[in-house]
């Protein structure tokens, strides 16, 4: 028998019933949905109207036609030659998450940005296909387009739209005014269509015996996934086959990116200047650094005030390593203090507005002079990088024959110094079956550098490692030296001290391997004159 308090009143029965409704429709509404539920926007048709009138015309004239147009769609050309009658998707990718309603800065993948020719900002949610214009196994003569580009993305709302004013993703009032199809067709010379259509295109004709489909598959897995409801529909591939298909499109988007084109060399070249006058805002900082408790971060920040002043950003975090830190490869914490007498190992690049970066190293001396075994150090893997690069300009020189050319000096300086195991020479540690030399220095000489501070990092080992130069050709030469404080091994004199030197090269037409970074300082005596002419010292 229930007794009396166990007996709800009405009101009370009342109440929770109540808010067992409320607690049901809760449930029915999805987690996404959730995140508007702080809301207070107007959502009657009079303020729907209000929003909508009374904005000024929009700009009459198209924008002008990028500089990057007519190369890009020269690289489409190449790619597509590759699988005529397929149709290929390259989205940009999606805007992703920071902190619930927050995304992280956009930017989009870089086989997209390298197609379409666009650079900073463009376009979230973007799809370039390429759309071929020949059957499925046709021959086609060289010289013959084999594929129409289109862009599919999400433009601008009209202003009468709630999008307008209510949409904190896509709105203009929320994120600025984004383009119109007529306007990015402007800008690209490609045809463009409202995303909303991709999913038809996106299935048009495709079967086996039809049109197969193709997409770089990381880019957007959104996009990929509805690449795969198609072709599981199409009867094409699917599973781990889809990937290699899609895999060997992303491997091809890669290796069109080993040779540069003359506009790309040119944006190389801007990011390097641009990096170079934020290394020297980054110098003009280290007084300040000095006395911070986190001065690293003081070196980083100014730095990266300097990229997004002349850039869109950062090609990468920056690596502003003080003292023993500079012997950790990937120091990105940045959170140290910068000492009279350290060495700071700052790697940093500028990516300019085309998304193009720089990636450069110099170590420097805080004080603005190196201490003798700092410069011993220092001078050591300056004659690596000098080798490296006199190398590169041999004739029938291979991407890998420049890591070697910089490793034989390595393995002869730490002979010289007796760090090598007894008996061990430098010949002995060079071999396969030593590589003692490398415990001082694991990572590699060299990688292209692009539109990723590592390019073409999916093409084959053949078109890449194992290759021999070629023209437009734009990487790294960058040995080092890293002597951990807690490395037994080393003498106490080096124990600390880590050196790394890094320039950007490019390969000219002629064959000639010519230096993007030639205005950076990079010999001792150079450094220290730059350091000192930047920095009041007492």
């Amino acid at each position: 028998m229930m007794t009396e308090t166990n007996s709800p009143s009405g009101s009370d029965a009342a109440t929770r019933t109540s808010i067992d409704q409320v607690s049901a429709d809760q449930a029915d509404q999805s987690l996404a949905e959730r995140g508007s539920n702080r809301s207070r926007q107007p959502s009657n048709q009079a303020f729907r109207d209000f929003m909508g009138a009374g904005w000024g015309p929009r700009p009459a004239e198209p924008p002008a036609l990028l500089e990057s147009a007519p190369w890009a769609a020269k690289r489409r050309e190449a790619l597509g030659a590759l699988f005529p009658g397929e149709r290929l998707v390259v989205p940009a990718g999606p805007l992703r998450v920071r902190n619930n309603d927050c995304d992280y800065r956009f930017r989009p993948h870089s086989a997209f940005a390298h197609l379409a020719g666009t650079g900073t900002n463009f376009e979230p949610d973007a799809v370039l296909v390429l759309e071929p214009l020949t059957a499925p196994g046709q021959e086609v003569a060289e010289g013959v387009a084999t594929h129409e580009p289109v862009i599919y993305f999400r433009p601008r709302a009209s202003r009468s739209s709630r999008e307008f004013y209510a949409d904190t993703r896509y709105g203009e009032l929320w994120v600025g005014v984004r383009p119109s199809i007529e306007e990015v067709e402007a800008l690209t010379g490609i045809r463009c269509a409202h995303i909303d259509s991709f999913g038809d295109a996106l299935a048009k004709d495709a079967g086996v015996d039809g049109v197969q489909l193709r997409v770089i598959a990381e880019a957007d897995q959104a996009v990929t996934a509805q690449v795969d409801q198609v072709r599981q529909a199409a009867g094409l591939a699917a599973g781990q086959e889809a990937r290699r298909v899609d895999d060997r499109l992303a491997e091809a988007a890669s290796e069109l990116r080993l040779r540069k084109d003359p506009y790309e060399v040119e944006q190389m070249q801007a990011a390097v200047d641009a990096t170079k006058a934020g290394f020297e805002e980054l110098i003009r900082s280290i007084p300040r650094a000095t006395g911070h408790w986190r001065g690293e971060r003081v070196l980083e920040g100014a730095f990266g005030a300097h990229a997004r002043e002349e850039g869109n950003g950062l090609g990468y975090d920056t690596i502003a390593a003080a003292g023993n830190h500079a012997n950790t490869l990937h120091w990105i914490n940045n959170d140290g203090a910068v000492r009279p007498g350290d060495l700071v190992l700052v790697d940093a690049g500028v990516e300019v507005d085309s998304l193009y970066t720089a990636d450069v190293t110099r170590t420097i001396p805080v004080d603005g002079r190196f201490s003798p075994p700092q410069r011993r150090v220092y001078e050591a893997v300056l004659a690596a990088a000098d080798a490296a690069f006199a190398r590169a300009n041999e004739p029938g020189c291979c991407f890998k024959d420049v890591h070697t050319a910089a490793m034989e000096v390595i393995a002869a300086r730490l002979e010289e110094w007796g760090l090598l195991p007894e008996g061990v020479t430098a010949a002995d540690s060079l071999a396969p079956t030593g590589q003692y030399h490398r415990r001082w220095m694991v990572h590699g000489t060299s990688h292209h550098l692009g539109l990723d501070v590592h390019d073409c990092a999916q093409a084959r080992r053949e078109m890449a490692m194992d290759a021999l130069l070629e023209p437009g050709m734009v990487f790294t030469i960058e040995p080092g030296l890293y002597f951990r404080a807690d490395d037994l091994k080393a003498p106490e004199e080096l124990r600390g001290i880590g050196v790394r030197i890094e320039d950007d090269v490019v390969v000219r037409e002629d064959g000639r391997v010519e230096y993007l970074t030639a205005a950076f300082p990079r010999t001792a005596d150079e450094v220290e004159a730059w350091v000192s002419g930047l920095i009041a010292h007492d």
